[in-house]
């Protein structure tokens, strides 16, 4: 950083204490959707995912960060950012930030971003693209980490169908480890779905226990696949079971008679994705 922008970013700093601040209520608020809904926004946590967000594109409201963070090179060149983005930058007490966070021991840094939803007419698969599709996931612990496996296994997005939970509560984002940031997120009510469905130009499987076809039996390689995944408690309803292809099923030996949904679609997926992944060095 030059001296030049370490003295504009010093001078756009507001420096707050008070829990009573106008802002710090504003992101507190964030806690709730119906207030991430008003403001379009939500609230992510720690300097690399929000490095990670930024360098994705992702629009940056207000960057938050402790006074120890305070002459940190690295906290000074994203607060430069943030100020060059149009952005508030401010410099809490630990209390303030434990109260934004919910946390006791929180990061030391934390931003607030607007919120980006993919439209569903504008996922259009090409050759060997993978999609999920979720219906009415309800745990957002499930929810952050599918979109984790999306991103490592190298999928393209996750379609929300119909009364999910949010991809941007807190809970949600942490889950997902930075990959919030990366995989993009479509939502859909179930008769959207459906139709847009019916135009999908590759596979369109789902995990049903009435499933008659071991999922390691299909060959997913060179076509664009969607998988489609059930609700943690009732599974895939009829009509969306209706518009797979095939019905899979995971081989079980144990007495449990089904998995956690984030551990059936990872498992789905690092299969569907076989012949893509390599152990070659990504450093």
């Amino acid at each position: 950083m030059t001296e030049y922008e370490n003295r504009r970013v010093v001078g756009q700093v507001k420096e707050v204490t008070s829990l009573a601040n106008p802002l710090v209520k504003d992101i507190k608020a964030l806690a709730l959707k119906k207030f991430r809904d008003s403001q379009n926004a939500f609230m992510a946590e720690g300097l690399k995912l929000i490095i990670d967000a930024l360098d994705l594109g992702w629009q940056i409201r207000t960057l938050v960060f402790a006074k120890a963070g305070r002459g940190n090179p690295v906290v000074e060149k994203v607060a430069a950012r943030t100020v060059a983005a149009g952005g508030t930058v401010l410099e809490v007490s630990e209390k303030v930030l434990s109260a934004i966070t919910r946390r006791d021991n929180p990061q030391m840094v934390v931003g607030v971003f607007s919120q980006k939803y993919m439209a569903l007419k504008d996922v259009r698969p090409k050759n060997g693209d993978v999609w999920v599709a979720l219906d009415r996931v309800r745990d957002p612990g499930n929810l952050g980490t599918v979109l984790r496996t999306v991103d490592a296994v190298g999928a393209k997005g996750v379609i929300l169908i119909g009364d999910t939970t949010d991809p941007f509560s807190l809970e949600t984002v942490r889950a997902t480890m930075g990959s919030v940031f990366a995989v993009p997120v479509a939502r859909a009510t179930p008769d959207t779905f459906l139709s847009w469905r019916k135009n999908f130009p590759g596979l369109v499987v789902g995990t049903h226990l009435k499933g008659a076809v071991d999922y390691r039996s299909v060959d997913f390689s060179n076509r664009p696949v969607l998988l489609l995944m059930g609700n943690e408690q009732q599974g895939l309803p009829d009509d969306l079971a209706n518009g797979c292809d095939r019905l899979l099923r995971i081989p079980q030996a144990g007495r449990a008679d089904s998995l956690n949904l984030a551990v059936a679609t990872g498992v789905m997926l690092f299969e569907i994705r076989r012949g893509a992944l390599t152990l070659e060095d990504r450093s």
